[in-house]
């Protein structure tokens, strides 16, 4: 029982490894290049996860990890945002994210009405 226990702390020791190489790796890379290093993360994060290269395998392992990526993400985010520069460009954020809202709904409408054929149920579509 002791034994596979330890065969599990080595296996997820081995994917913490490779996760932080490989994403020390992309992000000195995307440095160079000028580009931030949340892209890198990212980056790193598709190309060893199962769809991209395979490297990790066991998603759950890593699960929590990726949680507690998403937070510092967002958190890095919220830091990099100031009230000042928000009321700066807050009629650019509205009328964009108005006219966003707005295209999508007509586009997906006008997409969903061949096949529905009924204009209202496009529109919630």
């Amino acid at each position: 029982m002791v034994v596979q226990g330890r065969a599990m702390e080595l296996e997820f020791l081995k994917t913490l490894v490779i996760i932080f190489g490989v994403s020390a790796f992309v992000v000195f890379l995307l440095q160079k290049l000028k580009v931030p290093s949340i892209v890198g993360f990212l980056i790193a994060g598709v190309a060893l996860g199962p769809h991209g290269f395979g490297f990790i395998q066991k998603v759950k392992e890593v699960e929590l990890l990726a949680e507690v990526g998403v937070i510092l993400l967002l958190f890095t985010i919220g830091l990099e945002i100031s009230l000042k520069s928000l009321k700066r460009i807050r009629s650019t954020i509205i009328g964009g994210g108005f006219s966003q809202v707005l295209l999508t709904l007509l586009v997906t409408a006008a997409i969903a009405y061949p096949f529905l054929g009924k204009l209202n149920e496009s529109i919630f579509t």
